[in-house]
């Protein structure tokens, strides 16, 4: 099976800088998406500090042990390297007035001959297009999906609250993080989005579903979701990644996926 890779950052049509952050290394079949939260220009440093160090750190180890690693190895890489990403950034907070407060929210992606260990902090997200159909595959750690789960409030509720923003855990806001992780099956065919919540918010799951069975090729596909998250008003920064699986082929003896035949990164102005 191969992989193709696409990723989008965009700034939105109400903000001045930037905080969300993506690094992709197709080699390892590793996506870093994160979203940064803090004051002045806090969120952005807390954002590329993450995604620059877990695709260094991580994409390191796997390229050189994980063919040989067991899915539990690379869960535990994927443990220890976001622990250390959170002390990082928890560290500079502490360490330089100018970043107090800052964190950052995570989704972190390797795919893997067994499927796609997919681990998330905070509320953004990953979905998932099969046959057609996406399912939201992330589970927000959020004030907000906190009373969606306890009954206080209908998902239809919960589009309007003014509690959107209020996530229950960060990466770098305290000096351990605790990564929620699975595996998940997958299939030819599938496409996996993960993005920041710019992106979600605009965009209720159809609009999502349409726009990515409307643009079968990975860049255009970024473009319109992006594009019509800003027409939908574009509150926030917008980061996306998008992985599709083609084909069926493993390499002989070693039930391993060639990734990176192609893929790219843009920035929509």
């Amino acid at each position: 099976m191969t992989l193709e890779f696409f990723s989008a950052t965009d700034v939105g049509r109400a903000r001045d800088n930037n905080e969300d952050s993506v690094a992709l290394d197709q080699a390892a079949g590793l996506a870093v998406l994160a979203d940064g939260m803090g004051g002045y220009n806090a969120g952005e440093v807390a954002s590329q500090m993450l995604t620059s160090f877990v695709s260094s750190e991580l994409g390191r180890w796997l390229k050189d042990r994980g063919r040989e690693a067991r899915a539990g190895e690379v869960k535990r890489a994927m443990d220890i390297c976001v622990d250390n990403a959170n002390r990082a950034i928890f560290n500079a907070a502490n360490t330089n007035p100018r970043y107090a407060g800052m964190g950052t929210t995570l989704v972190l992606g390797v795919f893997r001959p067994e499927g796609l260990l997919l681990g998330h902090v905070g509320d953004s997200r990953a979905y998932r297009l099969r046959a057609g159909r996406l399912t939201q595959i992330t589970r927000d750690h959020s004030l907000l999906q906190e009373q969606i789960d306890a009954g206080l409030l209908t998902v239809e509720e919960a589009a309007f609250s003014s509690n959107k923003n209020l996530v229950t855990r960060a990466v770098g806001v305290e000096d351990t993080v605790l990564m929620e992780l699975h595996l998940h099956e997958v299939q030819p065919g599938d496409t996996y989005l993960l993005c920041s919540d710019g992106l979600s918010d605009m965009l209720d799951d159809d609009s999502l579903a349409n726009l990515l069975n409307g643009n079968p090729a990975l860049p255009e596909a970024a473009r319109a979701l992006i594009g019509a998250a800003n027409d939908n008003g574009g509150r926030d920064n917008i980061a996306l990644i998008l992985a599709r699986a083609e084909g069926r082929q493993r390499t002989e003896g070693r039930g391993w996926w060639p990734f990176g035949r192609r893929g790219g990164k843009d920035s929509v102005a």
